[in-house]
């Protein structure tokens, strides 16, 4: 499996506030998306999500989120290794991901970004 980089994710209360923080800090502008009832902003290494309380209990126990040339390589390489893929593969807005839950019991995302026909 082809490890392309590497997405920190932080749950944050005010979008807006980060987003302009982050934006300043990296000198890119934000990928803004929904997902789940969630307000998502992409900012170059950075993965910032704001929504309910409810579905951000489940997005905190990823670790980050791992960019990677195929989830479906992916979805094999973790399963010859001994990982549990819990969800997915599914579309995203960017592509496809699948979240896995490795041995040691750390969860994390695998992303592509083939967009599915």
């Amino acid at each position: 499996m082809e490890i392309l980089g590497t997405t920190l994710r932080i749950c944050v209360d005010d979008l807006e506030a980060s987003v302009a923080f982050y934006e300043g800090l990296t000198s890119a502008p934000a990928m803004r998306f929904e997902r789940g009832g969630v307000s998502v902003a992409a900012i170059g290494c950075f993965l910032l999500m704001s929504g309910p309380e409810s579905e951000l209990e489940v997005l905190r126990k990823v670790s980050a989120t791992i960019a990677v040339k195929d989830v479906d390589e992916a979805n094999a390489a973790l399963t010859r290794v001994g990982a549990k893929v819990i969800a997915g593969p599914v579309p995203t807005p960017a592509g496809r991901n699948l979240i896995a839950l490795h041995p040691d019991g750390s969860v994390f995302e695998y992303v592509d970004r083939k967009v599915s026909a």
